[in-house]
């Protein structure tokens, strides 16, 4: 019995899987050997392209649509990862939670409307802090939670106020569930990314020269960040390597405004 829990593949979630960051993410993880559940909003070809890329790797894979946003939808999204894990893994917790999932809205202080701020409060932080607390039953003790902030929680761009405030408020959040939940052996950590290239945002600083070009110029490793330089990052922090580090903020942006 203790040799095949020994055996048992890791089991991490990825919120917001099937592109992006998450995407890289769920495929660096593989990689490592851990199995995956991904979310995806309403690209479901996209998770379904993620989950086969996986298997050819030889890992094994499911995505479950999610709605981050959608707070009231979280208790029966945890019974459907109950029922996956129960299907797939013949085992009722997962290790790692990765609160991938989020949008971009650009909009200075002074034009940002409620409309925009409540999508990115019921998204960014509202979504993160609930479905954490929707998923802890199903975490398993020794679990790891990655959050994902941002590098404008630490400096200041115009446009991003109330992105960057939602940031700041997951950082404080991430210290006080790695306080709260040390007693299960639950380390809580948060990645920072820089500016990545990525349809982020409506792909901004991927296609658009004139802004990749100011953020190459103000990062010290001399260009703009692309996904394999966070999917590493997020994979590495959950290895066993990194047991003890939490409640941390690591910031991955190639030293942009240092």
């Amino acid at each position: 019995m203790t040799t095949s829990k020994q055996a048992q593949s890791k089991v991490a979630l990825v919120t917001g899987g099937s592109r992006g960051l998450g995407r890289n993410t769920a495929l660096h993880l593989a990689r490592k050997g851990v199995d995956v559940i991904l979310t995806y909003h309403s690209a479901r070809a996209e998770a379904d392209s993620a989950v086969a890329e996986i298997a050819k790797i030889g890992g094994k894979a499911v995505a479950l649509q999610l709605d981050v946003g959608n707070s009231k939808s979280f208790a029966e999204f945890a019974e459907q990862i109950r029922a996956a894990l129960h299907t797939h893994w013949q085992r009722d917790s997962f290790d790692f939670l990765v609160n991938n999932a989020g949008i971009g809205i650009h909009a200075s202080f002074a034009e940002t409307s409620e409309a925009q701020f409540d999508e990115l409060l019921n998204i960014h932080f509202k979504g993160t802090f609930f479905l954490t607390q929707a998923l802890l039953p199903l975490i398993a003790d020794g679990g790891r939670i990655i959050n994902l902030s941002s590098g404008l929680a630490r400096f200041a761009l115009p446009g991003y106020s109330a992105y960057g405030a939602m940031k700041g408020a997951i950082e404080v959040l991430s210290r006080y569930l790695a306080k709260e939940l040390g007693g299960r052996g639950i380390a809580v950590n948060t990645v920072a990314p820089g500016a990545i290239e990525t349809d982020f945002g409506g792909g901004q600083v991927r296609d658009n020269a004139q802004v990749n070009a100011f953020v190459a110029g103000q990062t010290a490793l001399g260009r703009v960040g692309v996904p394999d330089d966070i999917g590493g990052v997020i994979a590495s922090l959950l290895s066993e390597d990194n047991r003890w580090i939490n409640g941390q903020r690591i910031e991955a942006s190639g030293g942009m405004f240092l």
